[in-house]
């Protein structure tokens, strides 16, 4: 069958799964070049990336108006992989494995999606304890939050892929140092406990203390067993890709356990940008490619910890960026002691204190009073996490198996990146999502045979 190359992504394509571009449409046209400068409306383009943008846009435009779209910092993460905003995860569980985490609104309003919490290290699991602002909460709270928050403190903007699904949180850590043998014990609570919760999917951001192989490990031994309980396992790569010791360690170096990588897409939705972020890559000990596919490891809004230091900060800077010349050395005097630096520079003139303003909103990667944007295949795996819920929501009867050959089968590879670092290459999960829904129409035709 005829193949062509799509002048957007570059990716060899079936013809028939591909458009020429003046055949477009002035609109859709309009989309591409706006995002990619370097388009010249000619030449064909794959229908992936016609719908990617298509979809990207509509999202963009029922919760940023014109004003506000220049001023979006970061892209939202749905907006820049395309995905579907037919499926948020509605009737799935996810459960996160962490150091600590946090009753943030983006997962409790309007409506409470928390459902059930566990603290390894106290015999009383109070959900009162996820509304005290501890140390070891902020990591926790931003992996769920980029997984399945509904971006409510953002208007909707920085909303999760999942954005219904139901979590249960549970504390394996604290801000210091998670265990390699506490990560076993939140893996076998999630077993024992899965059919109470029916958890469907443990989104594990943490790793253990050293390289073993999977055979003679328990925290390896018990991610295996909750894929052999039904439950699609998902845990971060590491970040250790640019040191001489690249190596995957437990959980994620399990053959069962989906690992992820991360992809470094610029904050932009031009496919010839990216590039990987410097997580960790095998093969492991035992041979086995790690990771299996790359999500964005970089630039990824997640919600600052309400009530802190940090917080109060990036209102000040949120509030300063928007007030009048004539008005911000007042709005800096107003809020005396909240920035030692800003205020120190009062008196200077106010184009260089609106220089401090921005170095400091840059550095502190801040996006605005709510929202900064970090990296790490931490917030990479939860990206996958809630793909997954999507595809179950469709296909709820999909198996362990099947969630990660569809994955690994629609993914996107890089061209000039090795095989050992992307895996299978960049998650898609809109594709993911239709071939959930094929397998689902493939099995009922079967099933209507058989009988």
């Amino acid at each position: 069958m005829k193949k062509r190359v799509c002048s957007v992504c570059f990716r060899e394509v079936e013809e028939q799964q591909s458009r020429y571009g003046n055949n477009l449409g002035e609109y859709v046209q309009g989309i591409i070049r706006a995002n990619i400068p370097r388009w010249n409306g000619k030449n064909f383009v794959c229908n992936d990336c016609v719908e990617r943008f298509i979809s990207g846009q509509a999202e963009l435009d029922t919760y940023v108006n014109k004003e506000c779209e220049e001023e979006l910092k970061i892209l939202p993460t749905s907006h820049r992989l395309g995905a579907s905003t037919r499926f948020t995860g509605a009737g799935v569980t996810i459960a996160f494995l962490d150091s600590g985490f946090y009753w943030h609104p983006d997962l409790t309003r309007p409506e409470i999606r928390i459902v059930g919490y566990k603290n390894l290290f106290s015999n009383r699991s109070s959900v009162k304890e996820l509304m005290e602002r501890e140390v070891s909460s902020w990591h926790g709270m931003m992996t769920s939050v980029v997984a399945a928050g509904n971006g409510y403190l953002s208007g909707g903007i920085y909303r999760g892929i999942a954005s219904s699904a139901r979590l249960v949180l549970v504390k394996v850590g604290s801000s210091h140092r998670i265990k390699h043998d506490d990560i076993t014990k939140g893996i076998e609570w999630v077993i024992k406990n899965r059919r109470k919760y029916d958890i469907r999917v443990v989104n594990i951001s943490c790793g253990g203390d050293y390289e073993i192989s999977y055979l003679h490990d328990s925290l390896c031994q018990a991610a295996e067993e909750a894929v052999r309980q039904g439950i699609i396992v998902i845990a971060a790569a590491g970040n250790a890709g640019h040191q001489q010791n690249h190596g995957v360690i437990p959980p994620a170096s399990s053959p069962s356990v989906i690992a992820v990588g991360g992809l470094d897409d610029k904050n932009t939705l031009d496919p010839k940008t990216d590039d990987m972020y410097h997580s960790s890559y095998g093969p492991t000990i035992d041979g086995l490619q790690k990771p299996e596919v790359v999500a964005p490891g970089i630039w990824i809004a997640a919600p600052i910890l309400p009530g802190t230091p940090t917080a109060t900060q990036a209102m000040l800077l949120e509030k300063l960026e928007k007030t009048p010349d004539n008005a911000i050395r007042r709005v800096i005097a107003e809020h005396k002691g909240v920035d030692p630096e800003l205020d120190a520079a009062v008196s200077l003139d106010i184009y260089l204190i609106r220089h401090l303003v921005q170095i400091k909103i840059s550095s502190n990667n801040v996006i605005s009073q709510h929202y900064k944007h970090v990296d790490g295949t931490s917030f990479a795996a939860p990206i996958v996490s809630s793909i997954v819920a999507q595809m179950l929501e469709a296909n709820p009867n999909l198996t362990p198996q099947d969630v990660k050959q569809i994955l690994i089968k629609t993914s996107q590879r890089l061209p000039h990146v090795s095989f050992e670092r992307q895996g299978w290459g960049i998650v898609n999960p809109r594709s993911a999502l239709a071939r959930a829904l094929e397998l689902k129409l493939e099995r009922k035709k079967a099933g209507a045979v058989a009988d």
